[in-house]
C-alpha cells in the first residue's frame, strides 16, 4: 500500500513512495475590517459618527487599538501551514488609502512589505475595497475600479462600492484578482437581492471580458458578497459549481460551498451563521499542471481568539462595536482564505 503524506509549510515537501517533490504554497486571503475609518470628518461622506465627537467616541486610541487587532489577524491567517503571512489579501469597508498605509506599517506585518491598490468609492459612507499584496511575490500590472451603477425604486442613483480588478504575476504567473463588497441585505434579503444580482452581472461581465482578451485567463474573485454560495447571485448568474466534478473550461469554482453546507459561517446575525465572505476561481486554476498555481484548498480563520465569549453575542465574531457600545474587537467577519500551491523544479 502507498502512502502520500504532505507536509506544506512555506516550500512544502510531499513524499509519495521513494519520490520528494517541493511545492511553493501562497495564501490568498480576504478579510472586512468592519469599518475601518480614521478619526477626522470628512464633509463628503457620512463617516460624522467615526469621529471623537461623534456618537461611536473614535479617538486616536480606538483607532489604533483597531490596527493593532486587524494586523494581528492578518498576521496569523494561513500561518499554521505557510508560517508567513498571507501574500494576497482583498480587503473591504475601508475609508481612505491612509487607513491601509497605517495597517500594513504595523509592525505585526510590516516585514511583508505590503503594497496597496486602492481606488475612492463613490459609497455613500465612504467605505472601499482594496488589494494588499506581499511585494516580493505579487507585482501588479493592471488595476482599475469597475462602477456598479444601481437606481432605487424611484429612479434615484443608490450609490454603492465599486469592483477591484488587478492583474499581475503571481511568483512570474499571471493571474487577476477582482475584490468585491456587494450591496448589504438592508430592507431584508428579497427587497435587497436585486441590487446584489447587479453586482453579479458586473462580475460576470468583468471576467467574460477578461477571458476574451485571454481566453485562458486565471481569475480569482473574493469579497464580502453579502450573499451565501446557493443564492441565487451564485447560482443563476455567475454559475458557480461547488463541486470539481461538474467543472468544465468555462466554469466558476466556489470551494466556499462546501464549508456552507458543513454549516461554517463568516459571520453571525440573529443565530444564525452566513458564508458571506468568500473566494472563487476559474476552473483552470484546479487540477492545473505542476508547473503553474493549483488550487489546494480553502478555509474560514476563526481563532479562538476572534470570537466572543460571553453577553447577547457570545459565540459571534468579537466585533468593535456590539450594540452600540464599544469592546475593543477585531471584526463582525471571519476572514477567508484559499490556499495555491505550485511544484519547485529540483
Amino acid at each position: 500500500m502507498r502512502y502520500i503524506i504532505y507536509f506544506f509549510i512555506f516550500s512544502g515537501v510531499f513524499t509519495q513512495g521513494q519520490t520528494k517533490k517541493e511545492y511553493k504554497v501562497r495564501t490568498i486571503a480576504f478579510y472586512n475590517l468592519e469599518n475601518l475609518f480614521d478619526t477626522k470628518n470628512d464633509s463628503l461622506i457620512f463617516d460624522d459618527d467615526r469621529t471623537p465627537n461623534g456618537k461611536d467616541h473614535w479617538t486616536d486610541i480606538r483607532y489604533w487599538k483597531k490596527i493593532d487587532n486587524l494586523s494581528k489577524v492578518i498576521s496569523n491567517v494561513g500561518f499554521e501551514t505557510t508560517k508567513s503571512s498571507p501574500d494576497v489579501i482583498g480587503v473591504c469597508e475601508v475609508e481612505n488609502k491612509q487607513v491601509l498605509k497605517d495597517l500594513v506599517n504595523h509592525p505585526n506585518i510590516k516585514e511583508m512589505n505590503y503594497g496597496i491598490v486602492h481606488f475612492d468609492s463613490p459609497d455613500e459612507r465612504g467605505i472601499d475595497v482594496g488589494l494588499l499584496y506581499a511585494k516580493t511575490v505579487f507585482i501588479p500590472t493592471t488595476f482599475t475600479s469597475r462602477r456598479l451603477l444601481l437606481f432605487n425604486e424611484d429612479g434615484e442613483r443608490d450609490y454603492t462600492r465599486d469592483q477591484l480588478v488587478v492583474e499581475g504575476f503571481l511568483d512570474n504567473e499571471k493571474i487577476y484578482f477582482i475584490v468585491n463588497h456587494w450591496p448589504s441585505r438592508s430592507g431584508g434579503e428579497l427587497r435587497s437581492r436585486p441590487y446584489r444580482l447587479k453586482a453579479a452581472e458586473l462580475n460576470k461581465r468583468i471576467i467574460d471580458s477578461l477571458r476574451y482578451l485571454n481566453p485562458n485567463a486565471k481569475i480569482i474573485s473574493m469579497g464580502d458578497f453579502n450573499d451565501d454560495p446557493i443564492s441565487p447571485s451564485f447560482k443563476k448568474v455567475l454559475k458557480v459549481e461547488g463541486s470539481v466534478k461538474k467543472l468544465d473550461s468555462l466554469s466558476l469554482f466556489g470551494p466556499m460551498e462546501k464549508l456552507f453546507k458543513k454549516g461554517v459561517g463568516s459571520l453571525a446575525y440573529r443565530d444564525k451563521w452566513n458564508l458571506f465572505d468568500q473566494i472563487y476561481l476559474t476552473s483552470n486554476l484546479i487540477n492545473n499542471n505542476a508547473e503553474s498555481y493549483s488550487y489546494w484548498k480553502a478555509g474560514i480563520f476563526n481563532a479562538p481568539y476572534l470570537i466572543d465569549l460571553k453577553g447577547k453575542y457570545k459565540g459571534y465574531p468579537l466585533r468593535t462595536y456590539a450594540g452600540g457600545n464599544y469592546i475593543g474587537g477585531y471584526s463582525d467577519h471571519f476572514p477567508a482564505f484559499v490556499y495555491l500551491i505550485k511544484e519547485v523544479n529540483q
